[in-house]
């Protein structure tokens, strides 16, 4: 196993706490739009070195989840905008193209400092 992808949570939007009691996050690198910044999860961006898959692992602040379903523009938007909606449902089809699925109980919070990789 490699790590595709690793970040730090380094800021929380006002909202973005919201989405977590619908199962979902909602990831954008530091220097969104404040628009959009409202309702992410804001993370220092790196370097994407792989293509995200199912059967690979999630790591969010100390919890591993497996990931069941990966829409077919999640890697290029993680590449290019640090963008990625996780759904907590553990489907197996993406609802969406830039969605991630994976199968684990939501975080009931995601303090800044937490950590977050995608491994294959």
């Amino acid at each position: 196993m490699h790590t595709i992808f690793h970040t730090t949570i380094t800021q929380i939007g006002d909202c973005a706490r919201d989405a977590l009691q619908d199962d979902m996050l909602i990831t954008f690198r530091e220097g969104a739009p404040a628009d959009i910044e409202a309702f992410c999860f804001i993370h220092r961006h790196g370097a994407t070195t792989g293509e995200l898959q199912t059967g690979g692992v999630m790591d969010l602040a100390q919890r591993r989840y497996a990931i069941t379903a990966v829409g077919s523009v999640a890697t290029q938007n993680l590449r290019e905008l640090g963008h990625v909606t996780v759904r907590f449902d553990g489907e197996s089809q993406a609802e969406f193209p830039g969605s991630i699925h994976v199968s684990g109980p939501t975080p009931a919070d995601i303090p800044v400092g937490s950590t977050l990789s995608f491994i294959a």
